[in-house]
């Protein structure tokens, strides 16, 4: 803008003293001369251009809103590498653990796709995640796509299922596959291992995992769901010694005592300190490990009764090893349970409003307790609300600014339908492409207004100024129409040309612009298209004697 305003004419001043000889465009002339033939006829015929309009305006609402084009917060960016997760019981231990992720690694390392593969069991060292050694991961680096086999068709999801169909065969794990940025950023805003998350909030764990069941199991069943994943709490399999108190009575033994004895064989207790300067020490006393390190040696623990009989705590007490509390996951002081997942073949937005849908007819939930959604579909949604109030402020902006102009709420309303019949492109470039609304995509058509009322106002401020020096409203606006073709055709073919690279490129990077370019241009080939003959002829129709036309101007040439 600054170029076009302050230098541009400097430069038209400074090297155009002698003046400019026109020359003829012979395939231009023929554009304008069919053009003007093509526009005269759409005049006389307006009907059949309201239909088109019409159809183009029902098309518009329907792609927009009927749920055609699919949804999602931002495009995937192929990141060139894959991470995967595969979660094991929560008493894995280290060796079974080492030897499942050794055996899947090398099921990693055998596609030929693959160039490295670096795995990980348990939680980092750092100590940040509360991981046991069920949880292993592995980091899949990828060759380019021109290396991999044509059977996958260069297509990251393909891929990724095959994988899943191998690594399955070793049972024992569910499967997560993400990537390395998305997995950490996904992990940041759902606060769980999986960038998209369901939580069940309530206060009973038994009944959390209970109904996080239930709701895993009609996940499962929602096409484009995948790697649908239970986030057990429990698993974490625990001794428990429930004390038999008519027992205890009966060898006259203290329910205390008893405690104090499995606190002191298992635990240990402080017997006595240790002073090193100012600082203390406990000295802790406990059984050795091979009086304590199992179910049996534990309910040999002997006690004295004030008989002086030994008795065991198995005389004691009932022992039984049950499922205890691995994780006890918090979000806002109130527990919860977490279902992760992946939506892969469908759109995001759909996919999550069907499960929602599902689970409300499926799963009836205790009073108290709640559901919510986290990461990618809670950001989407955040968008759709602010893009639903920053939508209609731009166009009450730019009906503000274009009433000033010409003085008109009849020339600003034609305009803004122009920019609204215009979107249509935008639409069905998404759909054709296989491309899902989004923000970029979003961002894309605010960008298509701008251009779009340029359009408009390019051709309407001429229409009217060949009115105010006396021509009639039909000849004003087919000459009007047809002496701003160039400059139109310039505008949007220049954007549309630069972008086309943008639109085309399916080459790493390329995944979070393409969506915007897409849109726009579409967008301008349909704005190319029906401006230049819809607003002219609309002009036509409800242009009158007493309408506001401008004062004509004396550098006007036409």
């Amino acid at each position: 803008m600054t170029f076009s305003i302050l230098i541009a004419p400097v430069l038209a001043a400074t090297f155009f003293r002698k003046g400019v000889r026109e020359r003829r465009n012979l395939v231009m002339e023929f554009l304008t001369e069919q053009y003007r033939r093509r526009l005269r006829w759409a005049v006389q015929h307006r009907w059949v251009v309201a239909a088109i309009g019409i159809a183009a305006l029902a098309g518009t609402i329907y792609m927009g809103f009927g749920g055609v084009i699919g949804a999602e917060f931002l495009p995937h960016l192929d990141e060139g590498a894959i991470w995967a997760r595969g979660t094991l019981a929560n008493s894995t231990s280290l060796s079974e653990a080492e030897k499942f992720t050794t055996s899947e690694r090398y099921v990693f390392a055998s596609f030929p796709e693959v160039s490295k593969v670096v795995s990980q069991v348990g939680r980092p060292d750092d100590g940040t995640d509360t991981g046991g050694f069920g949880n292993t991961e592995y980091f899949v680096d990828l060759k380019p796509h021109e290396e991999w086999r044509p059977v996958f068709h260069k297509n990251k999801d393909q891929l990724i299922a095959a994988m899943n169909r191998a690594v399955e065969k070793y049972p024992g794990a569910i499967w997560n596959f993400s990537q390395p940025i998305e997995d950490n950023v996904g992990e940041t805003l759902t606060g769980t291992k999986g960038s998209l998350a369901l939580k069940i909030f309530g206060d009973d764990l038994t009944l959390l995992e209970k109904k996080g069941e239930e709701v895993t199991t009609v996940m499962a069943g929602i096409a484009g769901m995948h790697d649908v994943k239970l986030l057990r709490d429990f698993g974490q399999p625990n001794l428990d010694l429930t004390i038999d108190r008519r027992q205890a009575a009966r060898f006259g033994i203290n329910v205390a005592d008893i405690q104090d004895a499995v606190q002191t064989a298992v635990g240990g207790n402080a017997v006595s300190q240790v002073l090193i300067g100012e600082q203390r020490y406990d000295v802790v006393v406990r059984y050795q490990a091979p009086y304590r390190n199992s179910a049996r040696t534990i309910e040999n623990v002997r006690l004295l009764s004030p008989s002086g009989e030994r008795v065991s705590l198995a005389q004691l007490c009932k022992v039984e090893v049950k499922d205890g509390a691995y994780d006890i996951y918090r979000e806002g002081n109130t527990r919860y349970v977490a279902v992760t997942f992946n939506v892969r073949g469908r759109d995001l937005g759909t996919t999550v409003e069907d499960a929602v849908k599902q689970i409300g007819q499926k799963v009836k939930m205790p009073p108290g307790y709640t559901i919510g959604w986290s990461g990618e579909y809670e950001s989407e949604k955040r968008a759709e609300a602010r893009l639903a109030v920053i939508v209609p402020l731009t166009i009450l902006v730019i009906f503000i600014i274009l009433y000033t102009m010409f003085r008109s709420f009849k020339w600003a309303m034609l305009i803004l339908l122009n920019v609204g019949l215009a979107r249509v492109g935008g639409f069905l470039a998404l759909v054709l492409t296989g491309t899902y609304l989004s923000v970029s995509s979003g961002v894309g058509m605010l960008a298509l207004f701008g251009v779009s009322v340029q359009t408009g106002v390019i051709m309407l401020e001429y229409i009217n100024q060949l009115r105010a020096r006396g021509h009639s409203i039909v000849d004003a606006a087919v000459d009007g129409a047809v002496l701003r073709l160039r400059p139109i055709m310039m505008t949007m073919l220049v954007a549309t040309l630069g972008l086309l690279p943008a639109a085309l490129s399916h080459d790493i990077g390329s995944d979070s612009q393409r969506p915007f370019a897409i849109v726009i241009v579409g967008g301008l080939i349909s704005d190319l298209l029906l401006s230049i003959v819809l607003l002219p002829t609309f002009y036509v129709w409800i242009a009158g004697d007493k309408d506001v036309l401008p004062t004509p101007e004396d550098s006007f040439e036409h």
